[in-house]
């Protein structure tokens, strides 16, 4: 069958209409498969914000069972002194109680500056610093139990510490007379005092 160009005028008009109806199809389709994309990503982002938020719920559930679990230890170091800011002057109180309450014999002492302090057997600290004040300590005894009571003592109520080095002597020509309370020995110690400090958490304050 041979179109002539009579027909060809006349089929023309359905030709163009079916060629824009094509493209609008397509368009339609592109502009579809688009949005569908869209949506998809918008979706995904959606279910990762979502999976996110559930991921930090469940971390701040967590932080909160470890926090409250080691809160009460937190509490009695930050009570001793070990946390914080050093505590010369209560330090120095408790020696006094401790001289008064076991009538002991003369005590002489001296605190240095504070430093740094980076024990091999803590290698490490996280962002926490440890700090430590050498104590020299210079007491007269009457027998080895009084070293032990300071010692005791000081535990109880007073930041940690480390006695680095002590030496017991006797004095030259002591004498031992049990009718009479006298000094018999001397000890001589050196004690690190402990501080524990977070330099971020400082620099908040």
């Amino acid at each position: 069958m041979t179109l002539t160009q009579q027909d060809w005028r006349k089929l023309r008009y359905p030709i163009l209409g079916l060629g824009g109806a094509l493209v609008i199809v397509g368009l339609l389709v592109s502009l579809a498969d688009q949005y569908r994309t869209k949506n998809e990503i918008a979706v995904q982002t959606q279910q990762n914000l979502l999976n996110q938020a559930r991921q930090k719920f469940q971390s701040s559930g967590l932080e909160k069972e470890t926090i409250m679990q080691y809160l009460p230890a937190y509490n009695d170091l930050l009570a001793s002194g070990f946390i914080g800011e050093e505590r010369r002057i209560e330090w120095i109180e408790r020696l006094r109680q401790i001289h008064a309450q076991h009538k002991l014999f003369s005590i002489d002492y001296s605190i240095g500056l504070q430093e740094d302090y980076k024990p091999s057997f803590l290698p490490n600290m996280g962002t926490f610093v440890l700090h430590r004040s050498i104590m020299k300590l210079n007491l007269d005894m009457l027998h080895e139990g009084d070293l032990l009571s300071l010692l005791d003592g000081l535990h109880e109520q007073t930041a940690p510490f480390i006695v680095r080095d002590c030496e017991i002597k006797r004095p030259i020509g002591a004498v031992v007379n049990s009718k009479v309370l006298t000094s018999n020995l001397k000890a001589v110690c050196e004690i690190d005092w402990l501080t524990l400090r977070d330099p971020q958490l400082t620099g908040a304050l």
